[in-house]
Formats: structure tokens, sequence, C-alpha cells
């Protein structure tokens, strides 16, 4: 965003001038101007103050809240307005629909305008289904209880459930979009359009963030045939959707989170696409039918996350996340984002093998002095 202009004096005037300009805005070259001074500019533009919003203090770019204060952490303080979050589903889809969850429920306690687009289930029951939170920027939420009534029916949403937009007895012409991209882009472009989010209506009083979910995109119940062969006709409708979806993002104050089953897609070069179309990636991997899952290391966690793509937002420099090795754990009420920890070992004696193995690497010849290079002795720790 814009940050506010100060309107400085000419190299050629002279110290008189400058002292009768600052007395008579009652403020010196060597002080910032106030809030009263800058909302009397009228040359000067100031950053956008909407509820639920922070600048980042990295790029002064505005941010928005994920719902889950662990992972605005590793993200960089949220997501950027304008950006586009893309949630690698876990094998099973059962813990991505709870950050999807998280990030709509984040939007109605700030009361956001939300636009909720599913394939499977219907965005009211979705909605309905979201946690309870408490608290301010980044909430604190309560997965073992659900949304009030009230407070749904008091936010502003709009669903888009693909089996009600398209009839089964659709002539389908060739396009490079399916059906269900087309019918989705157009309808985020009319409610992007008609209430305002693109700046066009400067008029209005208070302006407010437009939270876009769309749920399994990329599965065959959008039309996708990425999910069921490698050589699919219509693989490129996918990433043009990304492509022409960020474009609408960029140009208003939107923000979008995208649930993808990725480990289903059977050609790599199109999830590279989708990776390098997408700000920020976020892969969850899940312990259930894996060896992980009855391993005493991980036995308090039950699976990973890994931050794949951080945005470059008005930098010429790739962002790397610098949290490698993170895992994740569902209590009753909590979706909780740790440091991976491995258990110390606290055996006091050491095995058999392990013994050998030691005595082994002694007799190697080593560059040393003394007996250690002879191998007639190694240390014991």
């Amino acid at each position: 965003m814009a940050a506010v202009t100060a309107c400085g004096t000419s190299a050629g005037s002279t110290g008189s001038v400058e002292a009768g300009a600052a007395s008579k805005n009652n403020v010196t070259s060597f002080q910032r101007k106030g809030s009263r001074a800058s909302s009397s500019d009228s040359g000067g533009s100031r950053l956008v103050s909407i509820a639920g919003t922070r600048p980042s203090v990295r790029n002064g770019q505005l941010l928005v809240s994920t719902g889950l204060p662990a992972l605005d952490q590793l993200l960089g303080g949220g997501l950027a307005v304008g950006t586009v979050l893309l949630i690698e589903e876990d094998k099973y889809n059962i813990y991505s629909p709870l950050l999807f969850k998280y990030f709509l429920a984040e939007g109605i306690i700030n009361g956001h305008t939300l636009l909720v687009a599913s394939a499977k289930e219907d965005p009211a029951d979705i909605i309905q289904s979201g946690p309870v939170s408490s608290s301010r920027f980044g909430h604190y939420y309560d997965a073992s209880k659900k949304m009030p009534q009230e407070l749904i029916e008091a936010s502003k949403w709009h669903r888009f459930f693909l089996p009600e937009k398209i009839s089964s007895t659709l002539n389908v012409e060739p396009c490079s979009l399916t059906q269900g991209h087309i019918k989705l882009l157009q309808f985020i472009q009319k409610i992007i359009y008609e209430e305002g989010f693109d700046g066009s209506n400067p008029q209005k009083k208070q302006k407010n963030i437009l939270r876009i979910g769309i749920q399994n995109l990329g599965s065959p119940l959008w039309g996708d045939d990425v999910c069921c062969t490698e050589n699919c006709d219509n693989s490129q409708s996918l990433t043009k959707f990304l492509y022409i979806l960020r474009g609408l993002l960029r140009t208003s104050l939107s923000v979008c989170i995208i649930t993808m089953p990725t480990h289903l897609i059977q050609n790599k070069a199109i999830v590279a696409r989708i990776t390098n179309l997408s700000d920020t990636v976020v892969h969850l991997e899940s312990f259930i039918g894996s060896e992980r899952e009855t391993h005493p290391l991980y036995k308090d966690y039950h699976g990973l996350i890994h931050i794949r793509q951080i945005p470059r937002l008005n930098t010429l420099v790739c962002d790397v996340s610098h949290f490698k090795d993170l895992a994740f754990k569902l209590k009753r009420k909590l979706f909780t984002i740790e440091r991976l920890h491995l258990p110390p070992d606290l055996s006091d004696t050491v095995s058999r093998s392990s013994k050998q193995d030691v005595a082994d690497s002694a007799k190697l010849p080593g560059p040393g002095c003394g007996e250690m290079a002879r191998g007639k002795k190694h240390l014991d720790f």
C-alpha cells in the first residue's frame, strides 16, 4: 500500500522561508507530521485501515490472519491481501478442511465478506461447521464447538455450489477452460466489481476485505482430469484458471485460500506450474496409513507441515522459510503447529552391536598420532 508522502522544500529555499513554513504548520523540519498534518494534506495518501488487517513490518503489505497464529508467524505475519494461499491436502483429506474453516471463521469474526465455492459440500454446511473463536487479530478457536447461528446470520457471505450452477445436460463447447472454472470466475468477478472490492466505488464509507475459499479444486468433481490420467486433455484449464484468478486478486481487496489434492495429480509438471501460479504453498503430510503413525518418535504428533513457498512481494530476493522441521497435532479443541522435537536417548548403556561398530571403526588407520592412529584404543563417550 502506498505510504504517506511528505512534501519537502526545494534546494534553493532560504532558512527564513523554512522557518516560516515550519512555524505555519506548527512542526519543525526534524519532526514527523502527525495525523492532523497528514489528514489536512490533500496531496498525500494514507494507508487503508480495515478491520481485521494490519500492515506488514517487512514490506508494508496489508495482511490478514489465516485464523492460526502459528501459521501466520510462519508466513511472515499473515496472508497478504491480493495473494493466493494453496493448501496441498493430506492423503485422506482430514486436516486440510480444518484450516479451510479457520480461514472462513476468521473472516466472520472480523466482519469480512466471504465467498465460499465447493463442488462436494454445500457452502452453507461448511460455514455452519466452523469453529468458535475469541480474542483479536489472530483468533484462538475451539474446534470442539460450532459457529453460533446468529453470528453466521449477521455476517455477509456468498455461496457457489457447482452442482447448482451446471446442468447435467449442458452442451460442453471446446474451450481452454472447463465450465466449472468459467462459472466460478464469472461469479468471483461479479462479486468483486458489484460490491466495490476493486476500488471502483471510492464513495463507499468503509472498505472491507473479500475472503475467497475454494475447496477441492482440481478434483474430478470440478471437471478436471488432471487426477485421472497423466496425459490429460484439459491440463491447461486449471493453470489458466489460477492465472486469471490471481489477476483479479491483484487489483482488489481480496485474498483467496484453495485446497487441492496435489497427491492425486499424475503429471508432476502440472504440480510445478500450480506452485508457480500460487503465492503461498503449504503442504500437509498426515501420518495416517504410514509407518510414522506407529513410530514411537512421532507419537505426540499427527503429521508434518511443509512450507513450500512464501510470497515474493515488493522484493527482488526469493524469501525462504527458516522453519524446516514442523509438525502439527489436533487436540480436542486446538490445531497446533510446533517445531518437531524428537525425544532424547536417555539410555546409559551401549548396545552390543554399537560397541562392535565402534571397535571396528577404531581399527581403521587414521590421520592422527599415538594409540588412536594405530587403532589400539578408542574414545568412550
